[in-house]
């Protein structure tokens, strides 16, 4: 069931929490253009052992618009939630824009957490002028034009995206993200650099990669690796959803990570 808990600027998030009560809980942050559903996997495998909260990342699903989002936001939205359900920590994994969410957790949050995972990210995630000039593109033109290319830097050619029921309700919900929604989180990526702080990052961290990621490379996650003392790294032959295209090697991966903790 899902539950909408107003952050502290005051606007809704939609939030679902499944699993066991009194159990570790892992939160998972979903991609740019896609919602909490992106997880469908991972919480059909955890939740007989763990407590699993899931939720659309501001501007996407059911969540709040929010003008003037940036990287901070997207953390502090994060511990609005945990303080709202009284849950004082979590193993967070975070992917792509929830993977470099995650760094900043780590950053400024870390009491809040027993560990973070990183997937398909980077401590600076792209160009800080092609994200700009994407959000003036779709705040003109909506998202139309993105999906119908989305596959080719979500999923790899290896993959059978188009027979897989997750990816295409994945690709769907680009399709009803709010374009407002989008840009905003699109401005939000292009001021989001955690770089200089990888080093006071304390907590036990696993970065996975995709082999076959066009967006957040494998020299991204070498980059975190080697600055982030108490990491890990696995690489997945995926593109750059990889919870999607290799849910089973992605789930091991976390559970493996998580029960050494």
């Amino acid at each position: 069931m899902i539950m909408h808990i107003n952050n502290r600027q005051g606007h809704p998030l939609a939030v679902q929490v499944q699993g066991c009560k009194d159990a570790p809980v892992i939160m998972f942050s979903n991609s740019l253009g896609t919602d909490h559903g992106m997880w469908q996997a991972q919480v059909a495998a955890l939740t007989e052992h763990y407590q699993v909260i899931t939720y659309d990342t501001r501007g996407h699903g059911t969540s709040s618009v929010i003008a003037d989002t940036t990287l901070q936001n997207l953390a502090e939205d994060v511990v609005d939630i945990l303080d709202a359900l009284a849950i004082e920590k979590v193993h967070f994994c975070g992917i792509s824009m929830g993977g470099i969410t995650a760094l900043a957790l780590a950053s400024d949050h870390a009491q809040r957490f027993h560990s973070i995972t990183v997937a398909n990210s980077a401590a600076k995630v792209g160009h800080t002028e092609a994200w700009n000039s994407r959000a003036d593109s779709v705040e003109q033109n909506g998202l139309a034009e993105l999906v119908k290319t989305t596959h080719t830097r979500w999923f790899s050619e290896h993959f059978d995206y188009a027979h897989d029921i997750l990816a295409q309700k994945t690709i769907q919900s680009l399709a009803v993200t709010p374009a407002q929604g989008y840009a905003n989180a699109c401005r939000a990526l292009a001021n989001a650099d955690v770089r200089a702080q990888l080093g006071q990052i304390q907590l036990p961290t696993l970065i996975i990669a995709g082999q076959y990621d066009p967006i957040t490379t494998i020299e991204d996650a070498e980059f975190m690796h080697q600055h982030i003392a108490n990491s890990q790294l696995a690489i997945l032959l995926a593109s750059h959803l990889s919870n999607i295209e290799q849910p089973q090697v992605f789930t091991q991966e976390l559970t493996k990570f998580i029960q050494r903790i």
